[in-house]
């Protein structure tokens, strides 16, 4: 993938940090591996696209070895058993899949799963490791760089834009000057951050697969010394690079989108904790507006 631009050789670098983190450690093992061990390390270098999201046990039969064997290699390899493997196969690999190729990973996963079990089961398991995963120092200085902000810009691309429309919306009640900056052109997002600056903060929502013009932009407020908040996937998003304050919530490939139900709940836990930090302004505020509404008829009641 080619990028343009100030942050081109960050985010081509991260491309090709994502690919040695296994790739290296299977090409520098293949002296020590046994003949089934062989086997599976270069079926996973040919085929890492589909080996990511194989169970022990198919990846076993595809190249002819038992599913303890597959174990094994994984363990050896310095991973916690073959479900770390597969996560970091399938970390390299989300953001370089297209749509098409998802469908087709998607079909092999799901076929005859219960859909709605198998997706609303994954996003459980997300939630509960994005919680046991999230550092609170990092929380807490998210917190209060967005309840101080002078500016807060919230920037979210392609199918971040959701999370950034969501964020924005409840931000706007609870901070001065709020700025929501989503699915625009690149030359559009320049225009919108062009006075960021010290005493700014910057939101980057960035979730596989990851959008260029984010990042780019992320990196331009990043130089003019805003602070920059990533709420993204993981330490080997280039979104983290770029940041002095990061977010992790988990996401997970679900067919030919991404799950981003862990990254809603970190988002309302950020507009919970931002509340808090502000509540004796909050009644006057939510006073005024309920007066607005009322006086404007913005809601209607349940019996017409």
């Amino acid at each position: 993938m080619q990028y343009d631009g100030p942050c081109s050789i960050l985010l081509e670098k991260w491309e090709t940090d994502m690919e040695k983190d296994i790739l290296a450690l299977l090409n520098g093992t293949d002296r020590r591996m046994s003949k089934g061990q062989r086997l599976i390390a270069r079926y996973i270098t040919e085929n890492y696209d589909k080996a990511a999201f194989m169970t022990a046990g198919k990846l076993g039969r595809t190249v002819g070895v038992s599913e303890s064997t597959v174990v094994r290699f994984a363990t050896e390899l310095g991973f916690d058993g073959y479900p770390g493997m597969r996560r970091a196969m399938q970390e390299m690999v989300r953001s370089r899949l297209t749509s098409v190729q998802r469908i087709a990973v998607a079909k092999d996963m799901l076929d005859g799963a219960d859909v709605l079990k198998a997706v609303m089961t994954s996003d459980i398991e997300n939630l509960q490791a994005s919680l046991e995963a999230l550092d609170r120092t990092e929380f807490d200085r998210a917190v209060e760089a967005i309840g101080g902000a002078e500016h807060l810009y919230i920037v979210g691309m392609r199918s971040s834009a959701s999370l950034a429309s969501f964020m924005g919306f409840y931000m706007n009640l609870l901070v001065e000057d709020v700025r929501l900056i989503h699915n625009t052109t690149a030359n559009e997002v320049y225009e919108q951050i062009m006075h960021i600056g010290p005493g700014d903060v910057y939101v980057g929502i960035s979730y596989p697969r990851y959008s260029s013009d984010s990042l780019k932009a992320m990196e331009f407020a990043k130089r003019q010394g805003a602070t920059v908040i990533a709420l993204t996937d993981n330490d080997s998003s280039p979104a983290a690079r770029l940041a002095d304050i990061r977010l992790y919530a988990k996401s997970d490939m679900v067919s030919f989108l991404d799950s981003l139900v862990a990254p809603m709940s970190l988002i309302n836990a950020l507009i919970v904790a931002v509340a808090n930090k502000r509540r004796d302004s909050l009644d006057e505020t939510f006073g005024y507006l309920e007066k607005l509404w009322s006086e404007y008829g913005v809601f209607t009641s349940a019996n017409g």
